[in-house]
């Protein structure tokens, strides 16, 4: 059976079928399916996720399992279940009133020495900010404890650990340990006598929620991803979880306002938690003649979460020599054309906790396990390895969930809401027009812009969002582009209940100047006309445009049309589309294993 396959901050994995088969679905009940459910195969099954229009009763599950559906898990977070089903059932599903959206269960799979300094982290730590009090729950591989993720009184800072995908909740894989140091390690391995690097997560004292939803070789599903989101909505209280760290995605294949992953973050959002996504590693992709722009992952697409792209810290505490990595996912989003992403931070080249045991990465790639020489200097004795270096905008997502917890310690009262805003509104701007990278193993060059669609708002100054005291009062809502195909410029539409439609956080306040000035482009090229199409949209109108009214597709002209969608005529390229069987293109596990320089 042939299979689209989906990705993750750094990966990619298996997802259904895309045959040209159709199922069969009237024309009036057509809306209710996924694109990428419109073609699957009549003679297979589909794992998918259901949301009805209440919350579903347990008849409504028998009635599907009645059918020849498998039940697989309960989705209360967005009314929803998770099942297997025959393909053929999907027309009866549609025609059911009860039954509001149906989507892929897409299967899911992962895509500091510097990187804190790069943050301006070690300001919050002289002023005794270190994460202490704040709950940050990581959805991921699961954490193997470690001594540097213990407290001062050497009792383990994960305090809570729930497995949804085996058993003991401890990593296999070694990208959630990874994850959880670059986060809240407290240096304990690399403080020494002689010790050249302090190895340090960007928030030293943070609690850790240990919620597993990846396997030991970095897959899993959009309905465990879901359920460990529910899971930290409900522990919120009891662990005070302020942050969720989402190093994870894959393509996106529908509208955010349908996608089950992104109703389920924009859920923990609503209930208080800042929830922090990386944009994904396909900023090199160029197979639909976009020069990389249009990459950004599900659930970063959601223009309510904080969506981090990444930045190499070129080997220096120096920020101010720092590059975007253009591995890094670029805005806008498919199907909605959401400005994304919304910050960057360091993610290239990332020495963090390494997992004992025997974990996948380290087998797979022995050339990132760092010798202890690295921290404690030449002529050190020799010791097992403790630290790992990996690459990509899963490590830089987990930069800013460190520095979020920091700021929540300082202010606890800030809103998610807040938070965003005060960290795209804080953040550095200083970048050169351009760059050019070097894969370090085919040699080829790739050129970045320093575009709002490429950089967001700009670099994480951790120390600037601390000495803010302003605070935003409207929703943090990314906003809506559209592209105008007589002046060749873009223009942001902003949800009228935003704060950025306040005096002091205009679009030159948060974006730049680069972002509005007409003499420097916002893309390099037409790329964001071929995403997109012409505007019909007036550059003024905050009414039926505006991001969460009915119209906000923009039309017909500006959106993604049957050519350019996850359909039967389209393709993301080779490192998003699979054909026979899953495949780990350039743009996933390679670029966390290698990086660029």
């Amino acid at each position: 059976m042939k299979s689209c396959y989906l990705m993750i901050a750094l990966l990619v994995a298996e997802g259904v079928g895309c045959a040209q088969s159709s199922v069969g679905v009237a024309p009036s009940t057509r809306s209710k399916l996924a694109a990428d459910l419109l073609h699957a195969e009549l003679g297979g099954t589909i794992r998918v996720i259901v949301q009805f229009k209440q919350f579903p009763t347990n008849a409504d599950h028998l009635a599907i399992m009645n059918r020849g559906g498998q039940f697989r898990r309960r989705l209360d977070l967005i009314k929803g279940g998770s099942y297997t089903i025959p393909a053929a059932l999907l027309p009866l599903l549609t025609n059911n009133p009860m039954i509001a959206h149906i989507s892929v269960d897409h299967k899911l799979a992962a895509k500091l020495d510097y990187a804190t300094a790069a943050a301006n982290a070690s300001v919050a730590w002289n002023t005794g900010l270190d994460g202490t009090g704040v709950g940050v729950a990581v959805i991921d591989s699961g954490i193997t404890p470690l001594a540097d993720l213990m407290d001062r009184s050497s009792n383990s800072r994960i305090v809570y650990t729930q497995d949804f995908v085996g058993t003991d909740g401890l990593d296999y894989y070694g990208h959630g340990t990874h994850i959880a140091g670059i986060i809240g390690a407290n240096g304990r391995s690399s403080t020494c006598l002689t010790c050249t690097h302090s190895i340090k997560g960007v928030a030293p004292n943070v609690n850790l929620i240990d919620l597993r939803v990846l396997d030991a070789n970095g897959e899993s599903s959009d309905g465990a991803v879901i359920s460990a989101i529910d899971t930290a909505i409900q522990l919120k209280q009891t662990y005070n979880i302020k942050v969720i760290n989402l190093s994870l995605g894959r393509p996106v294949t529908e509208s955010y306002q349908k996608d089950p992953l992104c109703q389920a973050v924009e859920a923990a959002w609503k209930a208080g938690i800042t929830v922090v996504v990386a944009a994904g590693n396909d900023g090199r992709d160029y197979s639909m003649g976009t020069s990389g722009y249009g990459t950004i992952n599900s659930p970063a697409n959601d223009p309510y979460v904080i969506t981090v792209g990444g930045m190499k810290s070129m080997g220096t505490f120096d920020r101010t020599d720092d590059k975007v990595a253009s591995y890094s996912g670029k805005g806008p989003t498919l199907y909605d054309n959401v400005l994304k992403p919304d910050l960057m931070a360091a993610g290239n080249n990332v020495v963090s906790l390494l997992a004992t045991g025997s974990p996948t990465l380290a087998g797979e790639y022995p050339q990132n396990v760092m010798s202890p020489a690295y921290y404690m200097g030449t002529g050190s004795p020799a010791g097992a390895p403790s630290f790992l270096t990996l690459n990509g905008t899963s490590m830089a997502t987990a930069v800013v969930s460190g520095a979020v917890a920091d700021l929540l310690q300082a202010q606890p009262n800030l809103t998610p809401d807040q938070v965003k805003a005060r960290l795209m509104k804080t953040a550095a701007r200083n970048f050169p027009t351009s760059s050019v990278a070097v894969d370090q193993i085919t040699g080829a060059t790739f050129t970045s812009y320093y575009d709002v669609f490429t950089v967001g708002a700009g670099y994480l100054d951790l120390a600037a969002a601390l000495a803010s005291t302003e605070l935003a009062h409207g929703n943090a809502l990314s906003p809506l582009s559209t592209y105008d195909t007589a002046t060749q410029s873009v223009t942001l539409l902003f949800d009228p209940a935003s704060t950025w439609t306040a005096s002091s956080w205009t679009t030159v306040d948060v974006w730049g100047s680069a972002a509005v000035s007409g003499s420097t482009p916002l893309l390099s090229s037409a790329a964001f006309s071929a995403l997109v199409g012409p505007s019909t949209a007036s550059s003024s109108s905050l009414g039926s445009s505006s991001l969460l009214g009915s119209s906000s597709s923009l039309g017909s002209s500006s959106s993604l049309g049957s050519s350019s969608s996850l359909g039967s005529s389209s393709s993301l390229g080779s490192s998003t589309m699979a054909g026979t069987g899953t495949v780990r293109g350039a743009s996933a596990n390679s670029v966390m294993a290698r990086g660029e320089r």
